[in-house]
Protein backbone atom coordinates (compact mmCIF):
# COMPACT_ATOMS: atom_id res chain seq x y z
CA UNK A 1 0.00 0.00 0.00
CA UNK A 2 1.79 3.39 -1.20
CA UNK A 3 1.21 6.64 0.18
CA UNK A 4 -0.09 9.39 -2.33
CA UNK A 5 1.20 12.64 -3.51
CA UNK A 6 -2.13 14.01 -1.38
CA UNK A 7 -1.50 12.37 1.86
CA UNK A 8 -3.75 9.47 1.53
CA UNK A 9 -3.39 5.38 1.34
CA UNK A 10 -3.80 4.76 -1.80
CA UNK A 11 -6.16 1.39 -2.59
CA UNK A 12 -7.99 2.46 0.43
CA UNK A 13 -12.09 4.73 -0.09
CA UNK A 14 -13.44 5.70 2.28
CA UNK A 15 -16.19 3.34 2.00
CA UNK A 16 -14.26 0.53 3.13
CA UNK A 17 -14.32 2.24 6.76
CA UNK A 18 -17.61 2.75 9.35
CA UNK A 19 -16.90 6.28 10.21
CA UNK A 20 -17.91 5.80 13.79
CA UNK A 21 -15.30 2.52 13.76
CA UNK A 22 -12.37 3.71 11.70
CA UNK A 23 -9.98 1.43 13.96
CA UNK A 24 -12.46 -1.92 13.65
CA UNK A 25 -13.33 -2.10 17.26
CA UNK A 26 -16.05 -4.27 15.89
CA UNK A 27 -13.17 -6.86 14.70
CA UNK A 28 -12.88 -7.29 18.80
CA UNK A 29 -15.98 -8.70 19.74
CA UNK A 30 -16.99 -11.76 19.56
CA UNK A 31 -20.60 -12.82 17.56
CA UNK A 32 -23.06 -13.23 20.41
CA UNK A 33 -22.16 -9.64 21.69
CA UNK A 34 -22.66 -8.57 18.13
CA UNK A 35 -25.90 -10.28 18.06
CA UNK A 36 -27.14 -8.52 21.39
CA UNK A 37 -26.57 -5.38 20.20
CA UNK A 38 -27.94 -5.83 17.22
CA UNK A 39 -31.25 -6.36 18.87
CA UNK A 40 -30.72 -3.42 20.95
CA UNK A 41 -29.89 -1.03 18.23
CA UNK A 42 -33.26 -2.13 16.44
CA UNK A 43 -35.35 -1.72 19.53
CA UNK A 44 -33.62 1.55 19.95
CA UNK A 45 -34.33 2.97 16.42
CA UNK A 46 -37.33 1.45 16.40
CA UNK A 47 -39.33 2.00 19.69
CA UNK A 48 -37.62 4.67 20.91
CA UNK A 49 -35.95 7.18 18.59
CA UNK A 50 -39.39 8.16 16.87
CA UNK A 51 -41.37 8.86 20.48
CA UNK A 52 -38.33 10.00 22.56
CA UNK A 53 -38.38 13.71 21.47
CA UNK A 54 -42.02 13.87 22.21
CA UNK A 55 -41.60 12.23 25.79
CA UNK A 56 -38.49 14.83 25.80
CA UNK A 57 -40.12 18.01 25.36
CA UNK A 58 -43.44 16.64 27.45
CA UNK A 59 -41.70 15.86 30.45
CA UNK A 60 -43.17 12.30 30.16
CA UNK A 61 -41.67 8.76 30.36
CA UNK A 62 -43.97 5.61 29.79
CA UNK A 63 -42.02 3.52 32.77
CA UNK A 64 -44.30 0.47 32.32
CA UNK A 65 -45.04 0.15 29.11
CA UNK A 66 -41.13 0.07 28.17
CA UNK A 67 -40.47 -1.67 31.72
CA UNK A 68 -42.93 -4.50 30.17
CA UNK A 69 -40.85 -4.35 26.49
CA UNK A 70 -37.55 -3.93 27.92
CA UNK A 71 -38.18 -7.49 29.99
CA UNK A 72 -39.40 -9.42 27.32
CA UNK A 73 -36.11 -8.65 25.72
CA UNK A 74 -34.01 -9.35 28.46
CA UNK A 75 -32.46 -6.44 29.06
CA UNK A 76 -33.02 -5.63 33.01
CA UNK A 77 -30.99 -7.14 35.30
CA UNK A 78 -28.84 -8.55 31.93
CA UNK A 79 -25.66 -8.91 33.73
CA UNK A 80 -26.69 -10.97 36.56
CA UNK A 81 -25.96 -14.71 36.08
CA UNK A 82 -29.44 -15.88 37.52
CA UNK A 83 -32.08 -18.29 36.36
CA UNK A 84 -34.30 -15.37 35.58
CA UNK A 85 -31.71 -13.36 33.56
CA UNK A 86 -29.59 -13.28 30.35
CA UNK A 87 -26.25 -13.73 32.50
CA UNK A 88 -24.28 -11.20 29.69
CA UNK A 89 -20.99 -10.58 30.01
CA UNK A 90 -19.84 -7.38 31.01
CA UNK A 91 -18.80 -6.37 26.72
CA UNK A 92 -22.32 -7.38 25.67
CA UNK A 93 -24.09 -5.83 28.72
CA UNK A 94 -21.83 -2.49 27.60
CA UNK A 95 -22.96 -2.48 24.46
CA UNK A 96 -26.77 -2.71 25.30
CA UNK A 97 -26.33 0.37 27.79
CA UNK A 98 -24.60 2.11 25.11
CA UNK A 99 -27.17 1.62 22.07
CA UNK A 100 -29.89 2.57 24.82
CA UNK A 101 -28.31 5.85 25.14
CA UNK A 102 -27.81 6.19 22.34
CA UNK A 103 -31.89 6.48 22.34
CA UNK A 104 -31.36 8.76 25.54
CA UNK A 105 -29.59 9.06 28.42
CA UNK A 106 -32.82 8.83 30.58
CA UNK A 107 -33.71 5.79 29.39
CA UNK A 108 -30.03 4.38 30.07
CA UNK A 109 -30.74 5.38 33.43
CA UNK A 110 -34.12 3.50 33.77
CA UNK A 111 -32.20 0.46 32.90
CA UNK A 112 -28.87 0.90 34.87
CA UNK A 113 -31.05 1.56 38.36
CA UNK A 114 -33.48 -1.30 37.65
CA UNK A 115 -30.22 -3.66 36.62
CA UNK A 116 -26.87 -2.43 38.16
CA UNK A 117 -28.11 -0.48 41.70
CA UNK A 118 -31.46 -1.88 42.76
CA UNK A 119 -30.58 -5.94 40.96
CA UNK A 120 -27.34 -5.80 42.29
CA UNK A 121 -28.27 -4.76 45.58
CA UNK A 122 -30.51 -7.52 45.66
CA UNK A 123 -28.73 -10.35 44.27
CA UNK A 124 -25.31 -9.48 45.91
CA UNK A 125 -26.51 -8.62 49.65
CA UNK A 126 -29.75 -10.00 49.62
CA UNK A 127 -31.11 -12.86 51.15
CA UNK A 128 -32.06 -15.91 48.88
CA UNK A 129 -35.63 -15.03 49.84
CA UNK A 130 -35.22 -11.56 48.58
CA UNK A 131 -33.35 -13.16 45.67
CA UNK A 132 -36.94 -15.52 44.80
CA UNK A 133 -39.18 -12.66 45.76
CA UNK A 134 -37.86 -9.72 43.81
CA UNK A 135 -35.20 -10.68 40.86
CA UNK A 136 -38.24 -12.57 38.73
CA UNK A 137 -40.44 -9.62 38.76
CA UNK A 138 -37.64 -6.95 38.27
CA UNK A 139 -35.93 -9.24 35.11
CA UNK A 140 -39.87 -9.70 33.52
CA UNK A 141 -40.57 -5.55 34.32
CA UNK A 142 -43.38 -6.64 36.48
CA UNK A 143 -41.76 -5.08 38.76
CA UNK A 144 -39.64 -1.42 38.55
CA UNK A 145 -37.17 -0.33 41.21
CA UNK A 146 -35.56 2.72 42.43
CA UNK A 147 -32.21 3.33 44.74
CA UNK A 148 -32.84 5.56 47.34
CA UNK A 149 -29.25 6.99 48.49
CA UNK A 150 -28.66 10.54 47.99
CA UNK A 151 -29.99 13.32 50.24
CA UNK A 152 -31.09 16.83 50.13
CA UNK A 153 -27.72 17.67 51.77
CA UNK A 154 -26.16 14.55 51.20
CA UNK A 155 -24.92 13.69 47.79
CA UNK A 156 -20.99 12.98 47.25
CA UNK A 157 -21.14 12.51 51.08
CA UNK A 158 -23.46 9.42 51.51
CA UNK A 159 -21.86 8.55 54.96
CA UNK A 160 -23.47 12.03 56.12
CA UNK A 161 -26.93 10.82 55.41
CA UNK A 162 -30.00 11.90 58.15
CA UNK A 163 -31.94 8.27 56.94
CA UNK A 164 -32.51 6.28 60.06
CA UNK A 165 -33.92 2.89 60.61
CA UNK A 166 -34.55 2.16 64.35
CA UNK A 167 -35.42 -1.20 65.84
CA UNK A 168 -39.29 -1.15 67.32
CA UNK A 169 -39.14 -4.91 68.59
CA UNK A 170 -38.79 -6.89 65.43
CA UNK A 171 -39.52 -4.09 63.52
CA UNK A 172 -37.58 -1.61 61.88
CA UNK A 173 -39.18 2.43 61.90
CA UNK A 174 -37.40 4.14 59.02
CA UNK A 175 -37.57 8.27 58.76
CA UNK A 176 -35.89 10.41 56.30
CA UNK A 177 -35.78 11.84 52.85
CA UNK A 178 -33.96 10.74 49.69
CA UNK A 179 -33.53 13.05 46.98
CA UNK A 180 -32.94 13.36 42.94
CA UNK A 181 -34.10 9.38 43.03
CA UNK A 182 -34.58 8.06 39.15
CA UNK A 183 -37.38 5.49 38.55
CA UNK A 184 -38.74 7.12 42.35
CA UNK A 185 -42.13 7.49 41.50
CA UNK A 186 -43.12 4.76 39.20
CA UNK A 187 -41.31 2.08 41.71
CA UNK A 188 -42.54 -0.84 43.13
CA UNK A 189 -39.89 -1.03 45.67
CA UNK A 190 -36.89 1.11 46.83
CA UNK A 191 -33.60 -0.48 47.96
CA UNK A 192 -33.42 2.51 50.65
CA UNK A 193 -29.52 2.97 52.35
CA UNK A 194 -30.33 4.15 56.31
CA UNK A 195 -28.14 4.37 59.14
CA UNK A 196 -28.73 2.44 62.44
CA UNK A 197 -26.93 1.62 65.17
CA UNK A 198 -25.19 -0.96 63.74
CA UNK A 199 -24.27 1.41 60.42
CA UNK A 200 -25.30 1.70 57.38
CA UNK A 201 -27.65 -1.00 56.23
CA UNK A 202 -30.08 -1.55 53.20
CA UNK A 203 -33.88 -1.90 53.24
CA UNK A 204 -36.16 -3.08 50.39
CA UNK A 205 -39.11 -0.91 50.61
CA UNK A 206 -42.54 -1.62 49.19
CA UNK A 207 -43.84 1.88 47.51
CA UNK A 208 -47.28 1.16 49.35
CA UNK A 209 -45.87 1.09 52.54
CA UNK A 210 -47.77 3.26 54.67
CA UNK A 211 -45.52 6.44 55.21
CA UNK A 212 -43.89 6.15 52.25
CA UNK A 213 -44.07 9.07 49.52
CA UNK A 214 -42.53 9.36 46.05
CA UNK A 215 -43.08 13.18 44.92
CA UNK A 216 -41.64 13.52 41.34
CA UNK A 217 -39.70 16.31 40.25
CA UNK A 218 -40.78 18.38 37.49
CA UNK A 219 -39.75 21.50 35.74
CA UNK A 220 -36.20 19.68 34.92
CA UNK A 221 -33.96 21.07 31.89
CA UNK A 222 -31.75 17.76 31.76
CA UNK A 223 -33.32 14.22 31.57
CA UNK A 224 -36.89 15.61 30.86
CA UNK A 225 -37.50 11.45 29.71
CA UNK A 226 -37.36 10.00 32.61
CA UNK A 227 -38.92 9.77 36.24
CA UNK A 228 -37.24 11.76 38.95
CA UNK A 229 -38.70 12.12 42.20
CA UNK A 230 -37.89 12.80 45.90
CA UNK A 231 -38.76 9.51 48.77
CA UNK A 232 -39.95 11.02 51.98
CA UNK A 233 -39.86 8.15 54.85
CA UNK A 234 -42.07 9.11 57.60
CA UNK A 235 -42.30 6.40 60.17
CA UNK A 236 -42.26 3.66 57.94
CA UNK A 237 -42.85 0.49 59.51
CA UNK A 238 -40.71 -2.90 57.99
CA UNK A 239 -40.41 -6.48 59.49
CA UNK A 240 -36.91 -7.64 59.86
CA UNK A 241 -36.77 -9.69 56.72
CA UNK A 242 -36.66 -5.76 54.68
CA UNK A 243 -33.15 -5.28 55.51
CA UNK A 244 -30.69 -6.62 53.36
CA UNK A 245 -28.54 -9.06 55.40
CA UNK A 246 -25.44 -9.44 53.69
CA UNK A 247 -23.76 -6.37 54.03
CA UNK A 248 -22.99 -3.49 56.54
CA UNK A 249 -21.62 -0.26 56.23
CA UNK A 250 -21.18 1.91 52.51
CA UNK A 251 -19.31 -0.96 51.12
CA UNK A 252 -22.74 -1.71 50.04
CA UNK A 253 -24.18 1.25 48.13
CA UNK A 254 -21.10 2.25 46.93
CA UNK A 255 -20.43 -1.47 45.34
CA UNK A 256 -23.74 -0.92 44.07
CA UNK A 257 -22.83 2.64 42.42
CA UNK A 258 -19.42 1.08 40.67
CA UNK A 259 -21.77 -1.17 39.22
CA UNK A 260 -23.91 1.59 37.63
CA UNK A 261 -20.93 3.71 36.76
CA UNK A 262 -19.66 1.15 34.60
CA UNK A 263 -22.60 0.69 32.49
CA UNK A 264 -22.36 4.91 31.96
CA UNK A 265 -18.86 4.64 30.75
CA UNK A 266 -20.39 2.34 27.70
CA UNK A 267 -23.62 4.27 27.80
CA UNK A 268 -22.21 8.17 27.55
CA UNK A 269 -20.96 6.57 24.29
CA UNK A 270 -23.75 5.70 23.05
CA UNK A 271 -24.88 9.48 23.28
CA UNK A 272 -21.82 10.13 21.86
CA UNK A 273 -21.76 8.34 18.62
CA UNK A 274 -25.85 10.13 18.24
CA UNK A 275 -24.25 13.42 17.74
CA UNK A 276 -21.30 12.86 15.65
CA UNK A 277 -23.17 10.66 13.39
CA UNK A 278 -25.99 13.47 13.47
CA UNK A 279 -22.89 16.47 13.14
CA UNK A 280 -21.88 13.91 10.31
CA UNK A 281 -24.43 13.70 7.87
CA UNK A 282 -25.34 17.57 8.56
CA UNK A 283 -22.17 18.75 7.48
CA UNK A 284 -22.32 16.93 4.04
CA UNK A 285 -25.66 18.24 3.16
CA UNK A 286 -25.19 21.96 4.47
CA UNK A 287 -24.44 23.77 2.45
CA UNK A 288 -22.52 27.41 2.95
CA UNK A 289 -20.66 29.35 0.58
CA UNK A 290 -21.79 26.99 -2.64
CA UNK A 291 -20.47 24.03 -0.94
CA UNK A 292 -20.68 21.41 2.03
CA UNK A 293 -19.88 22.81 5.39
CA UNK A 294 -18.02 19.45 5.86
CA UNK A 295 -15.61 20.52 3.38
CA UNK A 296 -13.65 23.23 5.29
CA UNK A 297 -11.00 22.12 7.33
CA UNK A 298 -11.92 23.78 10.28
CA UNK A 299 -15.24 21.20 10.10
CA UNK A 300 -13.27 18.58 9.56
CA UNK A 301 -10.59 19.14 12.24
CA UNK A 302 -13.69 19.00 14.45
CA UNK A 303 -15.24 15.86 13.17
CA UNK A 304 -11.63 14.28 13.44
CA UNK A 305 -11.42 15.33 16.83
CA UNK A 306 -14.65 13.78 18.11
CA UNK A 307 -14.15 10.51 15.88
CA UNK A 308 -10.67 10.03 17.93
CA UNK A 309 -12.52 10.37 21.31
CA UNK A 310 -15.32 8.43 20.45
CA UNK A 311 -12.92 5.48 19.09
CA UNK A 312 -11.16 5.97 22.54
CA UNK A 313 -13.74 6.10 24.89
CA UNK A 314 -15.30 2.67 23.04
CA UNK A 315 -11.71 1.46 23.46
CA UNK A 316 -11.00 1.89 27.43
CA UNK A 317 -15.40 0.98 28.00
CA UNK A 318 -14.16 -1.91 26.14
CA UNK A 319 -10.97 -2.69 28.00
CA UNK A 320 -12.96 -2.17 31.21
CA UNK A 321 -15.44 -4.69 30.29
CA UNK A 322 -12.57 -7.36 29.55
CA UNK A 323 -10.71 -6.53 32.36
CA UNK A 324 -13.62 -6.81 34.43
CA UNK A 325 -14.74 -10.17 33.60
CA UNK A 326 -11.03 -11.72 33.76
CA UNK A 327 -10.35 -10.48 37.07
CA UNK A 328 -12.86 -7.59 38.03
CA UNK A 329 -12.43 -3.72 38.47
CA UNK A 330 -10.81 -1.66 40.69
CA UNK A 331 -12.96 1.45 41.60
CA UNK A 332 -10.43 3.51 40.48
CA UNK A 333 -10.44 1.99 37.10
CA UNK A 334 -14.47 2.55 37.15
CA UNK A 335 -13.72 6.28 37.89
CA UNK A 336 -11.49 6.82 34.72
CA UNK A 337 -13.83 5.43 32.77
CA UNK A 338 -16.68 7.37 34.03
CA UNK A 339 -14.85 10.60 34.42
CA UNK A 340 -13.39 10.54 30.60
CA UNK A 341 -15.95 9.27 28.82
CA UNK A 342 -18.90 11.46 30.35
CA UNK A 343 -16.10 14.45 29.79
CA UNK A 344 -15.61 13.34 26.07
CA UNK A 345 -19.21 12.74 25.27
CA UNK A 346 -20.26 16.15 26.59
CA UNK A 347 -17.70 17.65 24.41
CA UNK A 348 -18.67 15.66 21.31
CA UNK A 349 -22.25 16.99 22.14
CA UNK A 350 -21.54 20.88 22.43
CA UNK A 351 -19.39 20.63 19.28
CA UNK A 352 -21.63 18.90 17.43
CA UNK A 353 -24.11 21.86 18.19
CA UNK A 354 -21.84 23.65 16.87
CA UNK A 355 -21.40 22.25 13.26
CA UNK A 356 -25.72 22.26 13.40
CA UNK A 357 -25.59 26.13 14.26
CA UNK A 358 -29.38 27.33 15.22
CA UNK A 359 -30.49 23.84 13.97
CA UNK A 360 -28.66 22.36 16.99
CA UNK A 361 -31.17 23.39 19.54
CA UNK A 362 -34.21 22.23 18.33
CA UNK A 363 -35.42 18.92 18.82
CA UNK A 364 -35.75 17.75 15.26
CA UNK A 365 -32.52 16.54 16.24
CA UNK A 366 -30.79 14.88 19.04
CA UNK A 367 -27.91 16.43 19.89
CA UNK A 368 -29.22 19.14 22.58
CA UNK A 369 -31.25 16.47 23.93
CA UNK A 370 -28.22 14.29 24.74
CA UNK A 371 -26.03 17.69 25.25
CA UNK A 372 -28.49 18.65 28.29
CA UNK A 373 -28.99 15.03 29.39
CA UNK A 374 -25.05 14.53 29.47
CA UNK A 375 -24.96 17.76 31.74
CA UNK A 376 -27.24 15.63 34.53
CA UNK A 377 -24.64 12.53 33.48
CA UNK A 378 -21.69 13.61 34.39
CA UNK A 379 -22.60 14.58 37.79
CA UNK A 380 -24.45 11.83 38.66
CA UNK A 381 -22.93 8.70 39.87
CA UNK A 382 -20.17 10.38 41.20
CA UNK A 383 -19.42 14.18 40.01
CA UNK A 384 -16.36 15.08 37.86
CA UNK A 385 -14.46 16.60 41.12
CA UNK A 386 -15.13 13.30 43.15
CA UNK A 387 -13.66 11.36 40.55
CA UNK A 388 -10.70 13.27 39.73
CA UNK A 389 -9.84 12.99 43.46
CA UNK A 390 -10.00 9.48 43.44
CA UNK A 391 -7.75 9.31 40.48
CA UNK A 392 -5.38 12.20 41.76
CA UNK A 393 -5.13 10.26 45.13
CA UNK A 394 -3.93 7.10 43.48
CA UNK A 395 -1.68 8.61 41.76
CA UNK A 396 -0.23 10.86 44.00
CA UNK A 397 -1.07 8.47 47.35
CA UNK A 398 -2.60 11.69 49.04
CA UNK A 399 -5.77 12.23 50.27
CA UNK A 400 -7.07 15.83 48.79
CA UNK A 401 -10.83 15.64 50.48
CA UNK A 402 -11.16 13.70 53.50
Amino acid sequence: MALGSGGTFEGVSPSDLQPTDLIDIDHLLSDEEKQIRSVAREWVQRRILPEVEDWYEKGEFPARELAKELGELGFFLMQLDTEWTLGLNSVAYGLVELEIEAGDSGLRSFVSVQSALCGHAIHAFGSDEQKAEWLPKMASGEAIACFGLSEPDSGSDPGSMRTSAKKDGDDWILNGTKMWITNGGCSDIAIVWAQTDDGVRGFIVPADSPGFTANDIHKKLSLRASVTSELVMDGVRLPADAMLPEVQGLRGPLSCLNEARYGIVWGVMGAARSCFETALEYSKTREQFDKPIGSFQLTQKKLTDMALELYKGTLLAYHLGRLKDEKGLKPEQVSVGKLNNTREALEIARTSRGILGANGITLEYPIMRHMTNLESVITYEGTEEVHTLVIGEQLTGLKAFT
